[in-house]
């Protein structure tokens, strides 16, 4: 039963790094996922692993974008530190919505929107709206840039959009994205900033999960969740790099047709199921 749980989480630390970062929900995959690969172990454990496996493809970013993110490298000028203190300000001023938010209502939030239902619907929503504001965008020019071109009010604003990625279903990278766009920002910039802002927010869902559960692990439960967070890295990386390959010679039209299929392939299948 032990290596089963243990390709369980490899298979779920797969899916993790590949939704974390593309804007197709990795709570609607989840979901899916968890009606075939349903760990055998308790729910509050379940529960757990599936946010702490976040902190694998956090730790993608930090990798990849270390240097950019490093405020203190000897190899950058002191304006360019100036610049990288500006961008964690920013991060940390387009957090607070959604921290907030999150911190007094995550348990209520699950309670009433953690199905599939919900998750489904939203996946359609969001996935038109993909579609509708790149037809929008088609033949426009982006105000936005660079970092040095987003604003603190235009980061506080893309936060307020992170809001609606505590819907599950939504999509946290599909809603600062669409925020992003819709506020005058490249594809890059949207992409980028998104990856930023996962940072505090993941590190917060999980320390936040971590300590509502009480730390107290059983050894294997910490392999489980060590398995599930090093493949969740390694496939992020991976996944990362796609996407910002991907969005040099594409929009985002595919990800909005690939979220409607999803949503209704949800819907049918939880109707025969039930």
């Amino acid at each position: 039963m032990g290596f089963i749980e243990i390709v369980k989480a490899i298979i779920l630390g797969i899916i993790e790094g590949i939704t974390e970062w593309l804007p197709i929900s990795s709570t609607g995959h989840m979901i899916l996922a968890d009606e075939f690969i349903r760990l055998n172990m308790s729910d509050e454990f379940k529960e757990v692993f599936l946010v702490v496996v976040q902190l694998g493809a956090i730790l993608s970013v930090i990798l990849l974008y270390f240097n950019k993110l490093n405020p203190f490298s000897p190899s950058k000028t002191i304006k360019q530190k100036r610049e990288t203190w500006s961008l964690w300000f920013k991060v940390i001023v387009a957090t607070i919505p959604a921290g907030i938010i999150g911190f007094l209502f995550d348990d209520i939030l699950d309670e009433l929107f953690y199905n599939y239902q919900t998750v489904s619907i939203m996946l359609i929503i969001y996935g038109i709206l993909f579609i509708i504001i790149e037809r929008r965008n088609k033949h426009k020019v982006s105000m936005i840039d660079n970092f040095h071109q987003l604003t603190y009010k235009t980061a506080f604003t893309i936060g307020l959009y992170q809001v609606l990625s505590l819907i599950p279903g939504t999509s946290r990278s599909g809603a600062t994205i669409i925020g992003a766009m819709l506020v005058g920002t490249s594809r890059s910039v949207a992409a980028e900033f998104t990856f930023f802002l996962g940072i505090p927010v993941m590190f917060g869902a999980s320390l936040l999960k971590l300590v509502k559960f009480g730390f107290n692990f059983t050894g294997f439960e910490i392999l489980v969740l060590l398995v599930g967070t090093i493949v969740s890295f390694i496939v992020s990386v991976v996944a990362i790099k796609f996407l910002l390959r991907y969005i040099k010679r594409n929009d985002f039209t595919a990800f909005g047709y690939y979220r409607i299929a999803l949503g209704v392939i949800l819907i049918l299948y939880f109707l025969m199921v039930n």
